[in-house]
């Protein structure tokens, strides 16, 4: 008898980093980045802010709701996980008792697992992602999804979730539970999987990725790109921070304002070539950190600054940004 052909992994894009660089906006930008090349996207949370939803305009509920579809055929569905509902989940399929399941889950069923064996609850999480991952298209050979982007637990949180199913399997040595952490780990660690790292050009949040992605790679996750949210260019090149610093730099300044018809006293014009300097330290504050980013290997990839309030055509603009890894 033919062996059955082995099907199509489902990739996965995992996107972390410190909370407040811009995560879950990455997260839903590379999702949409990837449908506009044609592939069936699932978009996950895991942290219960309904955030990649109310950025995709999608309605807060249960299950996987679909987003958008593109010109090039590819599609957005986003999930949200949370251990209470993959915990009831998982015992409906494992316990034979009509209700139990959701009586277990009632009496805090995910909080006692936790505490007898951690690592339980994110292996819960990233099983039930995998279930939705790799689920049947109807009426095709494949899964219904070509790529899964999740937006993780933060940087000083991922490898712990990430590592779930492996700690699993170490401290459960048979049943249902080692099964399904060893199915989870298994797509973890293939070839389709690149760990993201989200950083904003100042001090913590680049230290943070440098110290996350070490401790990625040394647990042997591949890391993708780091991704720069909020970009900005410099105000000056090289030779204009020099001309700022110079000692003529305040009266070139006023000749400037007085050819533009604004003829302002010293005190103003000083006041400017202030702003100016702290400008032109901001920006050599950012190149230097910048560099430090070099030190993971990856490449560096800007994302253009947006307002506070992000809308589609602003996603549109990061998903542009975000091409090079579809």
């Amino acid at each position: 008898m033919p062996s059955r052909p082995q099907r199509p992994q489902v990739g996965l894009h995992v996107v972390t980093g410190k909370g407040g660089t811009g995560k879950s906006t990455t997260s839903a930008a590379l999702a949409l980045a990837l449908a506009k090349g044609g592939r069936r996207v699932l978009a996950v949370e895991v942290e219960g802010r309904d955030a990649l939803a109310r950025l995709l305009d999608v309605a807060p509920g249960e299950g996987e709701r679909p987003a958008l579809t593109t010109d090039a055929g590819g599609s957005v569905h986003v999930l949200d996980v949370d251990a209470r509902t993959a915990l009831h989940d998982y015992l409906r399929l494992k316990v034979r008792v009509p209700g139990a399941a959701r009586v277990l889950t009632a009496v805090g069923a995910v909080d006692f697992a936790t505490a007898v064996a951690p690592g339980v609850r994110d292996v819960l999480v990233l099983g039930a992602i995998h279930e939705a991952a790799g689920r049947e298209r109807a009426g095709r050979d494949g899964p219904h999804y070509d790529v899964v982007v999740l937006d993780a637990p933060p940087t000083g949180r991922v490898t712990r979730f990430l590592g779930a199913p492996r700690q699993t399997t170490v401290m459960v040595r048979s049943g249902p539970v080692r099964r399904q952490a060893e199915r989870v780990l298994s797509w973890l660690r293939g070839p389709g999987t690149q760990v993201h790292l989200v950083a904003l050009l100042e001090e913590l949040p680049v230290q943070e990725s440098l110290e996350s992605g070490a401790e990625l790679a040394a647990a042997g996750w591949p890391l993708g790109s780091v991704l720069v949210s909020r970009w900005q260019d410099p105000a000056l090149d090289d030779a204009g921070r020099a001309a700022a610093r110079s000692d003529a730099a305040m009266g070139e300044l006023a000749d400037d304002l007085s050819r533009a018809g604004l003829d302002l006293g010293t005190g103003a014009v000083s006041a400017l070539h202030g702003e100016l300097l702290d400008r032109v330290e901001r920006d050599e504050d950012r190149a230097a950190l910048r560099a430090r980013l070099d030190d993971l290997g990856r490449e560096v990839i800007p994302l253009r600054h947006l307002g506070e309030e992000i809308e589609r055509d602003d996603l549109d603009r990061l998903a542009d940004d975000l091409e090079v890894l579809t």
